[in-house]
């Protein structure tokens, strides 16, 4: 249930205006809310191999969406940004998921609305238990 919420938040309208593959969003996504990172530290919090994360990173630099900079006390590492464009499509893209959940919501009964309300704490705790495991 949880993954199929979570592929029908992705592919908002910037996302798909914009050709980013869930992979791409989740990047974005990462290193928006979490600032400038390590591309080593970004692939194991995504999960992603770490050659296919080059690869997306490489089409997103292209993109204008983020920037590759060397670190300069380890010239074999490279952190990754966001631009002011990915920040902005970031940010678009999380206004169209919110407006999305409260449609969605506004359609639901006060009861259901309440269940989830009340159901948000254990999310919540279940998320953080899990937070740096891999499956």
């Amino acid at each position: 249930m949880i993954g199929r919420l979570s592929r029908r938040l992705r592919a908002t309208r910037a996302a798909r205006e914009a050709g980013l593959t869930p992979t791409a969003i989740a990047v974005l996504l990462s290193v928006v809310r979490s600032g400038p990172t390590r591309l080593s530290e970004l692939a194991e919090a995504e999960g992603i191999n770490p050659t296919m994360l080059s690869r997306v990173v490489a089409g997103m630099v292209d993109d204008g969406l983020l920037e590759r900079v060397s670190d300069p006390d380890d010239r074999r590492a490279a952190w990754v940004a966001t631009t002011a464009a990915g920040r902005k499509l970031a940010q678009r893209m999380r206004g169209e998921r919110t407006s999305a959940v409260n449609r969605a919501l506004e359609a639901l009964s006060e009861e259901q609305r309440q269940r989830l309300e009340e159901a948000l704490p254990a999310l919540e705790s279940l998320a953080e238990a899990l937070k740096g495991r891999q499956p």
